[in-house]
C-alpha cells in the first residue's frame, strides 16, 4: 500500500470530520421543523444566532472541499491496492461522493438562507412560513438525498478497502453498520448526521495504522535468493 497516499487520505478525512462537525454545531442554532413560528420570528429579530449560523454556512464549502480532497486521495490509494478495485464499485464510489457534496451544499444553503439574509443587515426579515419551507427543503435535501449518497460512498469504500486487505474484519463490520445506517435511516435528527464523520474517523485511523505497519511488513519479508 502507498503510505503517503494513505496518510493523505487519513489527514484530509480527519479535516473533513472536524469542519463538518463544527459547521453542524453552528447550523443547529437555526430553528428546526418542530419549532413554532415564534421561534422563527425571534431568530430573525435577533442577530447573534443568525451570525453564527451564517458562519456555519461558510464552513460547509470548506468541509465539502476537504471531503473531495479526501475522496480523491482515497481513490488514488485504492488504485495501488491488489487486487485492482472492481470497476462498478470504483465508479459508484466516485458518483456517490460527488452526489453527497452537491446535496450537502444545496441543503445547507436552504436551511441557512434566512440567517444569511438577517446577518446582512439590509435585508428584510424572512417570514416564518417562508423560513420553515426553506428549512423543510434543506432537511429533505440532506436527510433524504445527501445522507444516502454518503451511505453509498461509505459502503463502496469499506468494500474496496476490505478487499485490498486494509481494513481488518471487525473494523469492516463496524464500517458496514455505520454505512447501512446512513442508507436506511429515516431520522431527521441532526445528531444522525454525526454518523458520517464517525465513519470517516474510523477509516482514517485504520489507514494510519495500516500505513505504519506496511513498511515493517515489507522489511520483514525475506530477500529473494
Amino acid at each position: 500500500m502507498n503510505g503517503p497516499s494513505a496518510r493523505l487520505a487519513a489527514a484530509t478525512g480527519l479535516l473533513f470530520a472536524a469542519l463538518f462537525v463544527a459547521a453542524l454545531v453552528l447550523l443547529h442554532r437555526a430553528p428546526g421543523l418542530a419549532d413554532p413560528d415564534t421561534r422563527y420570528a425571534a431568530f430573525q429579530a435577533g442577530g447573534g444566532d443568525g451570525l453564527l449560523v451564517a458562519v456555519g454556512l461558510y464552513l460547509v464549502p470548506l468541509a465539502g472541499i476537504a471531503f473531495l480532497w479526501h475522496m480523491t486521495a482515497m481513490r488514488a490509494l485504492l488504485d495501488t491496492l491488489t487486487p485492482t478495485p472492481a470497476a462498478m464499485a470504483h465508479g459508484l464510489n466516485l458518483l456517490s461522493g460527488v452526489l453527497f457534496v452537491a446535496m450537502l451544499f444545496a441543503a445547507t444553503a436552504a436551511v441557512a438562507a434566512p440567517a444569511l439574509a438577517s446577518s446582512l443587515g439590509n435585508a428584510p426579515p424572512v417570514e416564518p412560513q417562508v423560513a420553515r419551507a426553506l428549512t423543510a427543503v434543506g432537511y429533505a435535501l440532506f436527510f433524504v438525498f445527501a445522507v444516502r449518497g454518503a451511505g453509498m460512498f461509505a459502503i463502496t469504500t469499506t468494500t474496496l478497502l476490505r478487499a485490498g486487505g486494509v481494513l481488518p474484519g471487525p473494523v469492516a463490520v463496524l464500517g458496514y453498520l455505520l454505512a447501512a445506517f446512513l442508507l436506511l435511516t429515516a431520522s431527521t435528527d441532526p445528531a444522525a448526521a454525526l454518523v458520517l464523520p464517525a465513519w470517516v474517523v474510523l477509516v482514517a485511523a485504520s489507514l494510519l495504522v495500516h500505513a505504519r505497519r506496511a513498511p515493517a511488513a515489507v522489511a520483514a519479508e525475506p530477500a529473494p535468493s
